[in-house]
């Protein structure tokens, strides 16, 4: 990754994506194939390589242990100051630490699950230029939860939200919570996640939603690698007009949704 652009991270805003899986190659072939990404090796090993659209870096991919950790999911990385400091702050408030924090190239990083079901991870350290809502990078991230206002006393607990200047702004709505930054919306927070669902795709879960130029034919790509795709179920105040839930041949969840093009 050293031939990326480094940047400082906001504290307490999302800096990645991550998706751990059990087969690499055939996660490479998979997202190739739909979402017409390449891959390079990364300085975290063999293990681990960098997703880039258009020679940017968009999300990391890499092999998972199947003895141990969350399944494959697609994980947001929020950046933080002291991992360990922030380790403990996950544990005294009910969650559960998964990984970490561990040493990993020029940072340290952890993985946890929130107290209703929703993994996620956090960074210490310098981070790729990567932001959401711009160039590659996901288009939106959205945590669907039991209760969008008591997940948001939490993670501010966690990460320090709503604390200016510079720093992640919390505005309450009337069923939802938007985190932002300068501005932009960074990540909304949303109910009606059921952890007792027995369809994954309604549990409580972050939402990792790439931008992409034509759904229909993403969505077709995606069913021939053997992946799967279903309109998202419910749409708020400010979601993508049409959007699908893509499952990948090893269960991974994500969102794509259609670039909005300017009006002639």
């Amino acid at each position: 990754m050293s031939a990326f652009e480094r940047i400082t991270p906001v504290t307490g805003a999302p800096c990645w994506v991550n998706l751990m899986t059990h087969d690499l190659p055939a996660a490479q072939t998979f997202y190739a194939s739909v979402m017409d990404w390449d891959f390079r090796d990364s300085d975290l090993g063999s293990d681990f390589s960098v997703a880039t659209a258009n020679g940017k870096p968009v999300a990391g991919v890499g092999s998972r242990c199947p003895c141990s950790g969350p399944p494959t999911v697609w994980t947001p990385y929020f950046a933080v100051k002291h991992a360990d400091e922030t380790a403990d702050r996950v544990k005294e408030r009910g969650a559960t630490l998964e990984n970490g924090p561990l040493d990993l190239g020029e940072g340290r990083a952890a993985l946890a699950t929130d107290r209703d079901g929703a993994v996620f991870g956090f960074w210490q350290g310098p981070a790729l230029a990567w932001s959401v809502g711009y160039g590659g990078a996901p288009a939106r991230l959205d945590l669907q939860t039991r209760d969008a206002f008591e997940a948001a006393v939490f993670y501010t607990a966690v990460f320090g939200w709503a604390r200016p200047p510079g720093g992640c702004m919390v505005d309450y709505a009337q069923d939802h919570v938007f985190v932002q930054v300068a501005g932009r919306t960074v990540v909304t927070l949303r109910g009606g996640g059921d952890e007792s669902a027995p369809d994954p795709k309604i549990r409580p879960r972050w939402i990792v939603d790439f931008h992409v130029p034509d759904i229909e034919r993403t969505a077709a790509a995606a069913n021939a690698a053997g992946g799967e795709f279903s309109p998202v179920a419910s749409a708020h105040a400010g979601s993508p007009k049409t959007a699908y839930v893509i499952r990948d041949p090893d269960g991974g969840l994500f969102t794509v949704s259609e670039v909005e093009r300017p009006e002639t």
